[in-house]
């Protein structure tokens, strides 16, 4: 075969190329080498010498194709007579259907034969994708379209437009039926009305914008305003008829059978509407009585009944979900209010602790089954629990959630019998309670006030277990709300690497104290011991006394600058009793151990004597006077200590044990000392606040009185949410120091004073 152009009979050729055309466009059986031939014929027209045939071929390939489709419609698609008693007419769209199927396997085979065509001759006339997009067109460049293209345009002008209305009417017909399964859709019905409505889409694929302008003005519109009025109807008809319960799970079938049929059925751009117009008049429209009984399902914890209610409320806007929120924010407020509403006795930190963890798993658990974890429900789990765990009984009465929670990990991290698995475990769960509470710096207050006390009591169950639980506060604060924890941790480990060189220095020295010491030395800054750092009175036992004065010169050797003070209160010690049957093994506190050692060279003393030997106060004396009493190691003349009293060993002491302590009733926490760590807070804080306005004031210079409130709110809730009138009594008491002033002209503006 020649490619050299030549003069071709069009008539002749087009004769030929027409009979092909029929035949590939009714789908019937072309042989091999007519294709071929045809092919070539389309070349040749359209380089045909001296002048190419490419427009005429074009234009009659056009009116062929529409008088195909005219055709197909008088004769196939709707013949006359069809509708004239109106029982063929549901047919009509099988008719279209099948002509349809045809047709579009035709037009896309007769586009293959005209490729030379397209190619050279249409393409070459096509502008570009932009200019498609941004509308650089004139009337010429859109006058041919590819034969493919041609196809289904002359459909879409030949045989949707005259026939969309019959089309729409019985699909929509077809869908309502389905819809009240009278009679339902069978697999054949919805390959035709899927068939059709699809046509509606692909005739216009072609077109790089706008290609489903004609399926959602010929269809899709008309269903959304027809669904919208079948919807309207079945939601009031079940109003009627149905229980809140019952309405609910009808609307889930309703909206699986909706979204299942629109699968099968419509093009994907048009199910969301579909849903969301289902949705409008089965759940947006109907609040009121959904949320009638809201209530009493959130009260009863109806978990079938809420997650019903969750399914159907779930897709529509956050704002119309906030009255089944709120509820259950209530609901959870209300359980853990009456949980932790009737707790008392000595115990009460490890109820309020584990209550609380049980309403916050019980709801965690809940949230997860029934509303999967819905960021807005647990959101209102958060807000109920923080509520409760914060609340304060009363304005004159502080919330005392954190000193429980410091007391709840004090209690654990005891020496007990508990494992350290189930000890870890339930640390872990008490960080949950602590991420809630507000005065955080309270938290902090009393436990570094219970961790002192159980690092130098030896009280701990394990050093691991301390550590661990100050990186899971340090994850939840940062480190500087850890920082003197640590501190704590390092005087210990430091204290124990400095007894076994004093050790050393006893051995070089070949001294001999008498006694086994260990001393700890603590940095003042870090130790939390509130009140008793004030030193109290105290004559020294000559027992001691030695150990003592080697202990301070190896100390001040070692570590020159350095002021040791002795906090003799904090020392426990035990004491061997020989005098009795049997040996006995006491722990004491130092005072106790001194008031015992003046028995050694007697056997009674008034309390007179024995207060001015020992040279304590009055207080000190009673109370640890009074716990030797207790025990029955000593005995006195008279209940009353007054100064004559007379104060006798027990020569006939018996104890089933014999190593035992006396001590743990003055290591238990007084009202004093939690009043006080409570005041301390209130004067961390005012410092605190001082040293944040001057900081923000140093930075702005000149800040409005609103927007210093502010900045001082948003930097201090890491640990506390300060009152303003704290706030605006911080503020008068630096204007007062000179640190900052009003200015001039502005009542309600502060400037920094360089």
């Amino acid at each position: 075969m020649s490619l050299k152009p030549k003069k071709v009979d069009f008539n002749e050729i087009w004769t030929d190329l027409k009979s092909t055309a029929e035949a590939v466009i009714k789908l019937d059986k072309v042989e091999r080498n007519v294709w071929n031939t045809s092919f070539t014929n389309v070349y040749n027209l359209c380089v045909a010498h001296p002048e190419p045939f490419a427009d005429l071929l074009y234009e009659e390939t056009k009116q062929f194709l529409k008088a195909h489709v005219e055709n197909m419609m008088a004769t196939r698609v709707n013949p006359p007579g069809a509708d004239a008693s109106g029982t063929e007419q549901p047919d009509l769209l099988k008719r279209y259907y099948d002509a349809w199927s045809e047709y579009s396997k035709g037009i896309k085979h007769l586009h293959s034969l005209y490729s030379y065509l397209n190619l050279q001759h249409i393409k070459k006339q096509k502008t570009s994708d932009a200019d498609v997009v941004y509308g650089n067109l004139t009337t010429e460049t859109m006058e041919q379209m590819e034969i493919g293209e041609l196809g289904l345009d002359i459909w879409r002008t030949k045989m949707i437009e005259p026939l969309n209305y019959d089309l729409v009417k019985h699909i929509l017909e077809g869908i309502k039926a389905d819809r009240m399964g009278n009679p339902g859709l069978d697999d054949e019905r919805v390959k035709i009305i899927s068939g059709v409505m699809h046509s509606f889409v692909e005739v216009q694929t072609y077109n790089k914008i706008g290609s489903l302008k004609i399926y959602q003005w010929l269809f899709e519109c008309p269903l959304l305003l027809a669904s919208g009025e079948f919807y309207a109807t079945e939601a009031t008809a079940l109003l009627q008829r149905c229980t809140v319960s019952e309405y609910i799970e009808e609307v889930i079938k309703i909206l699986d059978d909706e979204n299942k049929r629109a699968e099968k059925l419509l093009h994907s751009s048009s199910i969301p509407k579909l849903i969301k117009q289902c949705e409008e008049k089965f759940i947006n429209e109907r609040l009121d009585f959904l949320y009638s009984e809201c209530k009493q399902m959130v009260s009863q914890e109806n978990r079938k009944d809420l997650r019903n209610l969750y399914i159907i409320l779930k897709p529509i806007p956050d704002n119309l979900k906030t009255r089944l929120i709120q509820t259950f924010l209530d609901h959870i407020k209300n359980e853990g209010l009456e949980t932790i509403s009737t707790l008392k006795g000595e115990n009460i930190h490890i109820q309020f602790v584990e209550d609380m963890l049980k309403v916050h798993q019980k709801y965690t658990q809940l949230i997860d089954e029934v509303f999967e974890n819905d960021p807005l429900f647990l959101s209102a789990l958060d807000k109920a629990c923080a509520s409760v765990i914060n609340r304060r009984p009363s304005d004159k009465q502080p919330c005392r959630s954190a000193e429980y929670v410091a007391k709840y990990c004090d209690t654990l991290l005891k020496k007990s019998k508990t494992s350290e698995a189930e000890i870890d475990q339930k640390l872990t769960n008490n960080i949950t309670i602590f991420k809630y509470i507000e005065d955080k710096d309270v938290y902090q207050k009393f436990y570094s006030r219970l961790l002192a006390k159980r690092l130098i009591h030896e009280q701990s169950q394990s050093m691991d277990a301390e550590e661990a639980m100050i990186n899971r506060l340090k994850q939840a604060c940062g480190y500087e709300f850890t920082n003197k924890l640590h501190r704590m941790f390092t005087d210990i480990s430091l204290s124990a690497d400095l007894n076994n060189k004093f050790n050393n220095y006893l051995k070089q020295e070949n001294i001999d104290l008498g006694i086994n010491l260990s001393i700890k030395v603590l940095q003042a800054g870090a130790w939390p011991l509130g009140p008793t750092q004030v030193v109290i009175p105290f004559a020294v036992p000559q027992e001691f006394e030695k150990a003592i004065r080697s202990f301070e010169k190896f100390y001040h050797t070692s570590f020159s600058g350095r002021k040791l003070t002795w906090l003799h209160h904090m020392c426990h010690g035990e004491l061997k009793l020989g005098y009795l049957k049997k040996t006995y093994i006491v722990t004491m506190q130092t005072y106790q151990m001194a008031m015992l050692l003046l028995f050694e060279s007697c056997d009674s003393m008034t309390c007179k004597e024995i207060q001015n030997t020992l040279q304590l106060n009055a207080e000190t004396f009673q109370k640890h006077m009074q716990s030797l009493l207790e025990s029955n190691i000593l005995v006195a003349s008279s209940e009353n200590l007054e100064d004559n009293t007379k104060i006798e060993l027990n020569l006939d002491y018996t104890n089933k044990r014999t190593k035992f302590k006396i001590t743990s009733a003055l290591q238990k926490e007084t009202p004093q000392e939690v009043e006080h760590t409570i005041n301390a807070v209130d004067e961390d804080r005012k410092l605190y606040l001082q040293a944040a306005i001057v900081r923000i004031m140093k930075s702005r210079k000149v800040l409005k009185h609103n927007a210093l409130i502010q900045e001082i709110l948003s930097q201090s809730i890491v640990s506390f949410t300060p009152s303003i009138t704290i706030i605006k009594k911080c503020i008068e008491s630096l204007i007062d120091k000179q640190y900052i002033e009003r200015t001039p002209n502005s009542g309600d503006e502060y400037s920094y004073v360089a």
